[in-house]
């Protein structure tokens, strides 16, 4: 039977958390940096343990007025330390409720810098190693994130987007651009089944190209994002497609 993680960016402010923590089997949660606090992180990973969901961190550029969505916000040993802190802040918490973090996944620009940024995808592939009970890595494949978890002997989550389009190199449309988030379900659940069937996608050129993934990322921010998980889970499963966290296999 073939598997597929489900996964939802939470903790960060917005009102579908305890909806999509009944669906996506692993959540990404905000630990200080471009969201949450010490509250929201204790809130979220007990109701992750309540409904079975593996719980990671999901740390960020320190950028809480840009959200984490300025690129180049912080390098080196300074993104070190604050990712760092992050991370550590979310583990302890979890501990306090028996979990423990099954994953980190870099958050918005930071993700998205380090695709091509080998030193930037290095310190967070350092951080994972360094973090309490040895997390995987989760991050687009074939990329730079991916790469750094290879040094640094991680084991890789290849993540792809379900409500996001993609250009034909693989990568994902601008947020600056038209059409970047997908906001017609019918075409948020065929993407869905195209990448957990057959790592397949249709780039916005028209041109199907191969996307590999373990994981496929709704967002918890979008408009009717439990609505969509909903969806997707829902036509996942009468596709014959085993909805399970990577890290339970």
């Amino acid at each position: 039977m073939t598997c597929i993680d489900m996964n939802a960016d939470l903790g960060e402010g917005d009102s579908n958390d305890e909806a999509l923590l009944q669906i996506v089997s692993s959540c990404n949660i905000a630990c200080g940096g471009h969201a949450g606090d010490a509250g929201s992180m204790a809130t979220t990973v007990r109701a992750a343990v309540v409904n079975g969901v593996c719980a990671g961190a999901h740390p960020g550029y320190p950028d809480r007025k840009g959200f984490g969505r300025v690129s180049g916000f912080l390098a080196g040993d300074a993104l070190y330390e604050a990712l760092t802190g992050q991370v550590t802040a979310l583990a302890d918490i979890a501990a306090q409720f028996g979990a423990r973090l099954t994953h980190v996944k870099p958050h918005g620009a930071l993700y998205n810098d380090a695709i091509a940024d080998r030193g930037l995808a290095d310190v967070i592939a350092r951080v994972t190693a360094e973090a309490p009970g040895a997390p995987a890595f989760m991050g687009m494949a074939n990329t730079e994130l991916q790469f750094a978890a290879d040094r640094h002997g991680l084991e890789f989550i290849a993540e792809a987007f379900v409500d996001r389009a993609y250009e034909a190199d693989g990568t994902l449309v601008s947020r600056a651009e038209p059409g970047a988030v997908h906001d017609n379900l019918s075409v948020v659940t065929a993407q869905a089944v195209g990448l957990a069937e057959a790592g397949r996608v249709t780039a916005r050129n028209g041109e199907v190209i191969h996307v590999h993934t373990d994981t496929l990322c709704i967002h918890g921010d979008t408009p009717g994002a439990a609505e969509a998980a909903r969806a997707v889970r829902d036509v996942l499963e009468s596709h014959g497609v085993e909805v399970r966290a990577h890290t339970m296999r």
